[in-house]
């Protein structure tokens, strides 16, 4: 007889619409615990999630019911049902932990899909091997399998527990920084970029301390990596100091804000938005979506323009040229109108005209005038004022010249006609 077989006969015993009441019931009741604890919790929680069962809450309730009922039953009929929910609720839990958690963290991560997904199918083949009864055999035979690492034999499944604890310790990590960012910065640290380096140190630390907990529950010799400190102190000293020095300035950024995210900012003629600040480099993205990866060092010890850290008003001029013929005060009045009725041109400080030179071709006047948003960009308004000023000049009558350039043209006499008049 198979081991499918075995579990079929198991199942079909005389008790199995009690075991199924009784599993039904233990569903309900972790659903509905769930449902009155969690339906005032954001989609971000952990616990609940984006529904009611989609989070970590429901499984874990339903697998302690489940197992409570198991044992109650046990005396008086068999429980075949109840064993096989029991490992079916423990891979749903484990499943609903590690994708929450990585929702939460990593929002947009491609990786942390593809680790959330390897880890489900793990989970569920465990499971499966489980409830057929071969998980034992599985893991004696992965134990008989071993590897040499110097003197050291290591077996296949010491490395699959060493894998699997230092993952959950790593887990648990990112949950409780995910959870400090969100339940106490939020509320404590109101600036945007000085709460993003308060949560990156926050993480850095405890996935350090949860690394080094994680590598002494597998057995790893702590003081070993001593010597691994040394060599990467000079690692850093030598080849990756510019790598050193970029994470280092990235958090100088973020600690003396003279970078924040939103500001407008133009780094060696590029212009555009910060719209992330990471510990080794600054995403800047134009208006145009293009986006530029600049290095956080360059962004400390070189002349970075910063359109937005004092006053988000940027000047801006345009130059007008008219025949010299034209009245002067009349000019400065439709330029000046022409300008202020630009939707994005500042009320305050007004626009102004000035006569800037007098050209070879006509008088040059500067129209200048302020914006409040130069995130929205430069030619759009600049188009605007423009062609409401030609707009202006043309219905007032008032000539627009363009360059000309009068040839003298100076006829030669031949050379014999000058000695007859001579």
């Amino acid at each position: 007889m198979t081991t499918i077989d075995e579990l079929l006969r198991r199942l079909a015993h005389p008790g199995l619409p009690v075991e199924a009441a009784a599993l039904a019931g233990c569903l309900a009741a972790a659903f509905a615990i769930s449902w009155l604890i969690g339906r005032r919790h954001s989609a971000e929680s952990v616990w609940f999630g984006r529904a009611t069962v989609d989070g970590l809450l429901f499984p874990l309730l339903a697998l302690v019911f489940t197992y409570s009922a198991s044992l109650a039953l046990r005396g008086a009929q068999a429980v075949a049902l109840l064993k096989v929910a029991v490992p079916v609720l423990v891979s749903l839990a484990g499943i609903r932990f590690i994708a929450r958690v990585f929702t939460v963290v990593f929002p947009k991560s491609a990786l942390a899909r593809l680790v959330e997904r390897l880890f489900s199918w793990l989970a569920w083949i465990a499971a499966v091997l489980w409830i057929v009864g071969l998980l034992p055999a599985v893991m004696s035979e992965m134990d008989a399998i071993d590897f040499a690492f110097g003197k050291s034999r290591i077996s296949l499944l010491a490395i699959v527990n060493a894998v699997l604890s230092a993952g959950a310790v790593l887990v648990v990590t990112l949950w409780i920084s995910a959870a400090v960012e969100r339940k106490v910065l939020r509320d404590a640290v109101t600036d945007l970029s000085l709460r993003k380096v308060a949560a990156n140190a926050i993480r850095a630390v405890l996935l350090l301390v949860g690394l080094l907990f994680a590598l002494s529950a597998v057995g790893v010799d702590l003081t070993a990596l001593s010597v691994l400190g040394g060599a990467l102190g000079v690692g850093l000293g030598f080849g990756l100091q510019k790598l050193a020095a970029n994470y280092v300035s990235g958090f100088v950024i973020l600690f003396e804000r003279s970078l924040r995210i939103g500001d407008t900012v133009r780094v060696d003629g590029f212009e555009g938005i910060v719209v992330d600040i990471k510990t080794r480099y600054t995403l800047i993205r134009s208006l145009s979506g293009l986006e530029s990866i600049v290095p956080n060092e360059k962004l400390i010890t070189e002349r970075i323009e910063n359109l937005s850290l004092a006053d988000p008003r940027v000047l801006l001029t345009t130059d007008v040229t008219v025949g010299y013929d034209s009245d002067v005060a009349q000019v400065e009045r439709l330029l000046v109108q022409a300008a202020a009725g630009a939707e994005r041109v500042l009320a305050e400080p007004g626009p102004a005209a000035r006569l800037a030179s007098l050209g070879a071709d006509g008088l040059e006047f500067k129209l200048l005038f302020w914006i409040g948003d130069p995130q929205a960009g430069e030619l759009g308004v600049r188009s605007e004022v423009n062609l409401r000023v030609l707009g202006a000049l043309r219905e007032a009558g008032i000539d627009i010249p363009y360059p000309q350039r009068v040839v003298h043209l100076r006829r030669q006499e031949p050379a014999a006609a000058r000695q007859a008049a001579a």
